[in-house]
């Protein structure tokens, strides 16, 4: 599974999405886009704005918060192919 996640270092969600997938052991590539124009050009194509964090596993964006709800911990589990048990 190839996932990158496209973040900041300032962002509260963002540090709940590494600190949920490091302790899944998780693999990712961090693009933060406060350092890298391109990529935040590229998140603003993909989504329209710079919501962050974004997570792109096998090529498919997905937005793994909500505001105001915090991590979608269930749309995490299930499409990171995670076990509950």
């Amino acid at each position: 599974m190839n996932v990158q996640m496209y973040a900041t270092s300032w962002c509260g969600d963002c540090w709940a999405a590494r600190k949920f997938l490091d302790s899944h052991g998780i693999e990712y590539t961090e693009i933060d886009i406060d350092r890298d124009p391109t990529a935040s050009a590229e998140l603003v194509r993909r989504v329209g704005k710079r919501a962050i964090p974004q997570l792109v596993i096998d090529g498919e964006w997905f937005q793994p918060y909500k505001p105001g709800r915090g991590l979608l911990l269930d749309e995490l589990y299930e499409r990171l192919g995670i076990s509950r048990h």
